[in-house]
């Protein structure tokens, strides 16, 4: 609820229409190069990266990203499947972006070491 009212406080201000009108992937990968981080999308040819959207990666450290620009609430499920996929890629701490979690899935991911992003999340950090 808290995001939808935090959305359009920045559409009514004005400040955040480039913000608030972008994809979730667009936001996503400005969010991970502001924090220096190399974003790789995936390419289609590339075995261990078809199950993810981007690999973000930052001196030693590389994470598998994939992004639900669902409007509705991401379930455990998708995060179990996002871990397997992670695991079987070879990936440790995955990240999922997207609208909201259930409380399960929040649980679960931080049980897991997944990290959940969601875009009320990266909205308020790119302001």
């Amino acid at each position: 609820m808290y995001e939808k009212v935090f959305y359009y406080i920045l559409l009514f201000i004005g400040c955040g229409k480039n913000v608030a009108r972008k994809s979730l992937m667009n936001l996503t990968v400005e969010y991970f190069m502001r924090r220096g981080y190399e974003v790789k999308r995936n390419q289609v040819n590339d075995d261990n990266f078809s199950e993810f959207d981007l690999v973000v990666s930052k001196r030693k450290e590389v994470h598998p990203v994939r992004i639900k620009d669902w409007n509705r609430t991401v379930g455990v499920n998708i995060v179990i499947n996002m871990d397997k996929a992670s695991q079987h890629a070879g990936f440790s701490n995955p990240i999922l972006v997207a609208e909201k979690f259930s409380e399960h899935a929040k649980a679960y991911a931080n049980r897991r070491g997944i990290v959940l992003l969601s875009r009320f999340e990266i909205m308020r950090s790119l302001m």
